[in-house]
């Protein structure tokens, strides 16, 4: 195996043990991996359109819109017709979406105090830099570049 695909497979690996582990840590409130990033993602940037919601998550590719439906069924999420277009609908967390939310924020930070144990001295931001280069002007990398906007 040469560097470049081992690196790669490191990525992948990397993205599914770390999938894994959230995974485990977010099945005693009852979610899913992509169903707490919509929870974030509301957290953050709510009222958003089921379109807007899209355009900010890394985890699910396509229309979110059974996810976010499985989220209203749940109570977590709340549709709302806007008012310069009534086809359109605005999404932003009920009550109970917001505290269920404040459970994963809590998790998220167990989570990534985990992954900052592994790396130790490493500079991560050496790390992040080496990664936006091959997610800059893909899908994802939009994404996350509108994630950190907070618009």
């Amino acid at each position: 195996m040469n560097a470049i695909e081992e690196l790669r497979y490191l990525i992948l690996a990397s993205q599914r043990e770390g999938d894994r582990l959230l995974s485990a840590a977010l099945e005693p409130i009852g979610l899913t991996t992509s169903q707490a990033e919509v929870l974030r993602v509301l957290y953050d940037h709510a009222p958003l359109s089921l379109i807007e919601l899209g355009e900010r998550l890394v985890c699910e590719t396509g229309s979110p819109s059974r996810l976010v439906n499985t989220l209203v069924e749940k109570g977590l999420v709340e549709r709302t017709p806007a008012e310069h277009d009534r086809r359109m609908v605005i999404l932003a967390l009920s009550i109970t979406g917001r505290k269920l939310t404040e459970q994963v924020i809590v998790i998220e930070q167990a989570f990534y105090a985990g992954i900052a144990s592994v790396f130790g001295d490493t500079s991560l931001e050496e790390i992040n830099e080496i990664l936006w280069k091959f997610v800059t002007e893909r899908p994802t990398g939009e994404a996350l570049i509108r994630r950190k906007a907070k618009l």
